[in-house]
């Protein structure tokens, strides 16, 4: 895919993810939807990348969907009367898949499904599809320009893009329920006294910190166990029993054991730095064992 909304950039094993419709304020729309789905799952697939950094070009990380375009702004269809049922069912028919199924959720579930820390870098204004589309990734940073905004309520629409799933993990439900109702517009102190950032850093200073953040999660890692890492702790929490965990716990643990792991426990015993064969493009049997 030729990218035409976002950026897509490797140095060193770092994924440079930047949103890149300025003049627009990297307003969404359904293409940058394609490209940032296709662009997660082409980083899970590519060995070169071990983390990845998400920010905006220009003044704003993302201004929301693009409310400029003609006809339904959220690109659906509105012909159609959908029910779950059609959901479930036809999840990647064109009729749904294009019509009914939620842009900005398309996007979540690739993040979600992506074996690469995500880390961003919010840049300016996050608003909208702007602010839920940070909710998937590892952490948050942003700079002291940054403003995020769940506005959904004073439009008369509903949260997107899974938020629903992703915020009352990050918040709390009672703070989730507070954001969405208020549907104000934080500043970057606002929302990591909220537990949405991670950190409020100078804006000259954002990327840098990011990626230097990034890199110190990847360097010396194996990518086979950081993909399960991330995988195991989304999925699992979510789960009714702890044996669920334990169940998928035993065979991240068998096969990295078989694998990175010899060259991990060599390394340690060795007192050297490891060498790690394994690839993300290349995980054990078992994986992904989640439901979709």
């Amino acid at each position: 895919m030729q990218y035409e909304t976002i950026r897509y950039e490797v140095d060193d094993g770092l994924l440079l993810l930047t949103l890149d419709r300025p003049e627009a304020m990297n307003a969404f729309t359904v293409q940058m939807a394609d490209e940032l789905e296709h662009a997660y799952g082409r980083a899970s697939d590519d060995d070169e990348v071990r983390a990845i950094v998400v920010t905006g070009a220009g003044k704003a990380f993302c201004a929301g969907m693009d409310l400029s375009i003609g006809g339904n702004v959220f690109g659906l269809d509105e012909s159609l009367t959908p029910t779950i049922a059609d959901i479930r069912a036809r999840p990647v028919e064109p009729e749904v898949g294009r019509g009914v199924r939620d842009t900005g959720g398309r996007v979540a579930l690739a993040m979600y499904d992506c074996t690469k820390p995500i880390i961003g870098a919010i840049n300016g204004a996050a608003v909208g599809i702007g602010a839920t589309m940070t909710l998937p990734m590892d952490f948050r940073f942003a700079s002291e320009r940054a403003r995020l905004g769940f506005v959904f309520g004073r439009l008369g629409i509903t949260p997107e893009a899974c938020s629903t799933w992703f915020l009352p993990r990050i918040v709390g439900h009672e703070k989730a329920l507070e954001l969405l109702y208020r549907a104000d517009i934080l500043t970057a102190e606002q929302a990591r006294e909220v537990g949405i950032v991670r950190e409020v850093v100078p804006a000259d200073a954002l990327v840098g910190h990011a990626r230097a953040f990034a890199r110190g999660l990847a360097a010396g890692r194996s990518p086979v166990s950081m993909a399960l890492i991330r995988a195991m702790v989304l999925s699992n929490a979510a789960q009714p029993h702890p044996r669920m965990a334990h169940d998928v716990e035993s065979l991240a643990m068998f096969y990295t054991s078989i694998g990175d792991g010899k060259e991990g426990v060599s390394a340690f015993l060795e007192k050297r730095p490891p060498s790690f064969a394994g690839k993300a493009s290349e995980m054990p049997p078992f994986y992904p064992w989640q439901e979709s």
